[in-house]
């Protein structure tokens, strides 16, 4: 695998990323400002790849007591094992299937889950020719339906699961995470400016909640005179906790 060494967040971050697969961008990094980990809470990112946006998380929420990523394929595992620790941070990396969750997991043995689900259902478009691009983008290895069972089965009651995931599907993934007893509580829309529709929208739901959904305020890309708003700025600092 082809791989790059790039610089996040200013370079508060150094990966090794694969040149064509999953690599850090725009969504990662505002997955990673969005995700709420407790202080002393157990987090698992579903679909890990090659570490970035586990990583990007415990870079930005030192001192948690467990976070771990999962990843179906090999290459990208062992970049992330090699990411935890060129980086110094205290994070486990498992290869491993989501779909067998339940042989790898106790069940209710995490209060956060975070994911960036394959976006492109596979009967709408053309399959990628390599395989880590495809994992990460199309259905190959995993559906978006698998992700929430995974989320439902690991997460304790009260957890929270929080994604990025494409707004046209904004529809599919509110009818899977209600069926599978996810309420969803906080969702914000992403556009690249005022005047475009949304591309992504993050969404935190949270096991056996309560009804009540919080629409927060879009977040633009660049403003209608082109510069980058504050909160989308915010989520390329190097600050404690979330901040979107």
């Amino acid at each position: 695998m082809e791989t790059t060494v790039d610089a996040v967040l200013y370079g508060a971050l150094t990966l090794r990323q694969p040149l064509r697969g999953p690599r850090v961008a725009l969504d990662s990094i505002l997955l990673a400002a969005w995700a709420r980990p407790p202080r002393r809470g157990r987090v698992l990112e579903l679909g890990s790849a090659h570490g970035g946006v586990t990583l990007l998380v415990a870079l930005r929420n030192r001192g948690l007591a467990h976070l771990e990523g999962l990843e179906i394929q090999e290459p990208l595992y062992r970049l992330a094992l090699e990411n935890g620790r060129a980086n110094g941070l205290d994070v486990l990396f498992r290869l491993g299937d989501l779909r067998d969750h339940r042989r790898l997991y106790g069940p209710q043995s995490f209060d956060l889950v975070v994911a960036n689900p394959p976006y492109d259902d596979l009967a709408r478009g053309r399959l990628s020719a390599d395989g880590a691009s495809a994992g990460a983008r199309q259905e190959t290895t995993c559906r978006l339906a698998d992700v929430v069972e995974a989320a439902r089965y690991l997460l304790r009651d009260g957890g929270r699961l929080s994604l990025v995931f494409r707004a046209d599907r904004l529809a599919e993934l509110l009818e899977g995470l209600r069926t599978s007893r996810l309420e969803p509580k906080r969702l914000r829309a992403v556009h690249h400016s005022p005047d475009r529709e949304a591309s992504i929208v993050l969404v935190e739901a949270v096991r056996s909640g309560s009804l009540g959904l919080r629409m927060e305020r879009p977040l633009f890309v660049v403003d209608g005179e082109g510069r980058t708003p504050p909160d989308l700025a915010s989520a390329y600092e190097v600050g404690e906790g979330p901040c979107l």
